[in-house]
């Protein structure tokens, strides 16, 4: 019977272990995925970053005269984009009324 009890107590003190290392796992994968979500969220702010320097780029290029067809290309379609997007906006707003 005293064999009993002592592997009930040893049973026991292994599962409280596992169960506090199972807590601090579900803790450490809580703050990864909130690292994650910082991280998304920065990568996707230095996106938007990155896209607006590209767009000054262009202007100060265009605005210098100094730039081959290829870029004069590229800077045609943004600018073809801005309008079909400006336009959509403008459908839909006279839609709503």
């Amino acid at each position: 019977m005293e064999e009993i009890n002592l592997h009930i107590k040893q049973l026991n003190t292994k599962l409280q272990l596992l169960l506090k290392q199972h807590s601090s796992v579900l803790t450490a994968h809580e703050q990864q995925k909130k690292a994650t979500v910082l991280l998304q969220q920065k990568n996707e702010e230095q996106q938007a970053v990155i896209t607006l320097l590209q767009q000054q780029q262009l202007i100060l290029k265009a605005s210098i005269d100094t730039m081959d067809e290829k870029e004069k290309k590229e800077l045609e379609q943004k600018i073809n984009n801005y309008v079909r997007s400006i336009d959509t906006c403008i459908s839909i707003l006279s839609h709503n009324r």
